[in-house]
């Protein structure tokens, strides 16, 4: 476990936890993170399919796809500057507070996009519009999982933490339907020349009376007790970034690389898949999405019961394992993607999703484990927009690699390496952890 000056950080008195509070606020952060991610991956889906032509326009399409799936990262790349700002604020001001402003820009941003014109309209002001708004979005989204997440622990049951703790994380797959099944009923609806033309726009501007959902439910958050406690004592952390920098840089490290595979793994299977498909092997994209859509459906039951295995077993020891199961199935999926068979493709991201969905699901409660409760906003919110930031390279780099040999191995060795990575941070997390009564790693 942690040492005793670690522990010391977090003192955890007895206290009564109303479980009617606790399903409410673990709701209304689950809405949020819905939201958070529909957003997040319209972009993704978006540029696999059409800011290559809308907004990159390029002779070679391996070219485009790569400047597209650069801005995908550009969003990445904000997301620690994100997690900075909004952690440092979360552990200083609370964190209902930070998590109403992180979701407005979110939602606006997505909105905002919807109304961009394309480079044909503006020229190059539009691929560089799109790259500022995305940075936006990578800001706020910077502030938002991990705020959810804690927040959704912190009113928990302690026992009962990794239950809760992967309620939010539904909301990734629950994103992942709203994001794919737009656009898979837009594509249906107006055909593929009108969902190029402006079809593919609409899920974007639909962002924004989900938003206006979402702050309805989102104001009936409940602010967490533990940092309430700070705040009555006067305990609040005045340098909460400079803290975990000097002195959990340890967790930062070993919780990047646990929370890797459930952030990299599925960019890799679903927006490089959709490329990987549709450019490479030819495929119809509807076939491509479907298979998005309908994994995100098997996922929301893996996280659920991933979360119940956190709670009953630990959440390191269903990272480990989830790990390893993703490593071994990591070259078997890409084969059945190779096939060109639909029935093959689309059950082969059905499986990926789902078993790299197994660490995921117990992220938040390893995370918020590693950090005590006057620095854990900003601690979480440093490692999982860290662990994003490599991710949001992971389509890019694969889109690089298949270019120069045309071959779905580059695609199963990223999967492979990250899911060790992942597997490998579980035995580390139970020594770096806080000391809790009744969290067990």
């Amino acid at each position: 476990m942690a040492s005793n000056a670690t522990a010391q950080l977090n003192p955890q008195p007895p206290r009564i936890v109303d479980e009617s509070v606790t399903k409410k606020v673990a709701l209304a952060a689950l809405v949020g993170t819905a939201l958070e991610w529909y957003d997040f991956f319209l972009f993704t889906t978006a540029a696999a399919l059409v800011f290559n032509t809308q907004y990159f326009v390029s002779q070679d399409p391996f070219i485009a796809a790569m400047s597209s799936f650069a801005t995908l990262a550009v969003g990445f790349v904000a997301r620690p500057i994100g997690g900075f700002i909004f952690g440092a604020l979360g552990d200083k001001i609370g964190r209902k507070k930070i998590l109403m402003v992180t979701i407005v820009g979110i939602g606006v941003v997505t909105g905002l996009i919807g109304v961009l014109p394309n480079y044909m309209s503006i020229g190059a002001a539009a691929p560089a519009i799109l790259v500022a708004l995305r940075i936006l979005q990578g800001l706020a989204v910077g502030g938002e999982w991990s705020g959810a997440v804690i927040i959704a622990v912190e009113n928990a049951p302690v026992a009962k933490r990794a239950r809760y703790a992967a309620l939010p994380q539904i909301g990734s797959p629950i994103g992942t339907i709203l994001s794919s099944g737009g656009f898979f009923g837009m594509l249906a609806l107006v055909g593929q020349s009108n969902f190029d033309a402006w079809g593919w726009r609409i899920p974007f501007v639909a962002a924004l009376p989900l938003l206006a959902i979402s702050l309805w439910i989102r104001s009936k958050l409940s602010e967490s007790p533990e940092f309430e406690a700070l705040m009555e004592a006067g305990e609040t952390e005045h340098a909460p970034i400079r803290g975990v920098l000097t002195k959990s840089w340890r967790q930062i490290l070993v919780g990047m690389c646990s929370a890797l595979l459930g952030i990299g793994g599925f960019y890799l299977i679903t927006s490089f898949v959709v490329f990987y498909g549709t450019k490479v092997l030819k495929m119809p994209s509807e076939v491509l999405l479907a298979g998005s859509l309908l994994a995100a459906v098997v996922e929301i039951f893996f996280l659920i019961w991933a979360g119940r295995m956190g709670e009953k077993y630990g959440a390191s020891k269903v990272i480990l394992w989830g790990g390893v199961a993703s490593a071994i199935i990591a070259v078997p999926v890409f084969l059945a993607i190779d096939s060109r068979n639909p029935v093959l493709v689309v059950l082969g991201m059905m499986i990926g999703v789902a078993v790299l969905s197994i660490p995921y699901a117990v992220s938040g409660t390893a995370l918020t484990a590693l950090f005590a409760t006057k620095v854990r906003y900003t601690g979480v919110a440093i490692t999982s927009n860290t662990a994003g930031v490599i991710s949001g390279f992971v389509p890019l780099i694969a889109t690089a690699l298949v270019a120069a040999n045309n071959s779905f191995w580059p695609g199963a060795i990223i999967l492979l390496v990250v899911s060790v990575l992942t597997a490998l941070s579980g035995l580390f997390l139970p020594a770096l952890s806080i000391e809790e009564e009744g969290m067990k790693h």
